[in-house]
């Protein structure tokens, strides 16, 4: 009688084990799926922030300001690109860039790595990259201004984030604009000389 009591608990025994490994292996599921993914964000913001600090050859950084979205002939943006040996201001006029002054100078390792440090506390990789549609400027902030940061690997750019002066238009990048704007205008001397025939 006990044998035969013994061999049906095997069976359900068996089949609780089953349904142990089976809900083990759809949480392990559920996690590789969605816990994972705030994983890629982490590496992406890790990665950013090493090529920021990077300060060998092929390394840069980069900000373009762009105006109010007016009559080509009206339209105006400029750009700042430092790297551990230049530094370079350039102001465009209308949506084909067309360069209407620039201002090009030296650099070295250590001011370039001054700086960068300076614009990683400042939050320069802070914020994450949108996808698709939401990460199209075009028509963004017609009134107002548009900021675009980008860290540079060889020419490929590592990460991208912009902001606007419009409340509505918040964008990608989580730091301060004035903050980042005034250490990439501090790169230029004299920048306002330059940057009068874009009144930004």
């Amino acid at each position: 009688m006990y044998r035969g009591n013994s061999s049906r608990f095997i069976p359900i025994i068996l089949v609780f084990i089953v349904i142990a490994i089976a809900v083990a292996a759809l949480v392990s599921i559920g996690r590789v799926i969605f816990g994972g993914g705030d994983q890629p964000d982490q590496a992406q913001i890790d990665t950013s922030q090493q090529a920021l600090l990077d300060t060998s050859s092929g390394h840069s950084v980069r900000m373009t300001v762009r105006g109010p979205i007016v009559a080509d002939e009206n339209f105006r943006s400029y750009r700042v690109t430092v790297d551990a040996n230049n530094r370079n201001l350039t102001v465009y006029s209308g949506y084909l860039e067309q360069a209407l002054d620039s201002k090009d100078l030296g650099n070295n390792i250590q001011a370039y790595e001054e700086f960068v440090f300076a614009l990683n506390r400042a939050n320069l990789v802070a914020g994450t990259p949108f996808n698709n549609d939401k990460d199209d400027t075009r028509g963004i902030c017609a009134t107002g201004k548009v900021y675009e940061f980008e860290v540079i690997d060889s020419g490929s750019i590592v990460k991208r984030l912009w902001t606007s002066s419009c409340k509505g238009s918040p964008g990608s990048f989580k730091g301060s604009i004035t903050q980042v704007q005034n250490l990439f205008l501090q790169q230029i001397p004299d920048n306002r000389t330059i940057l009068k025939t874009v009144n930004l």
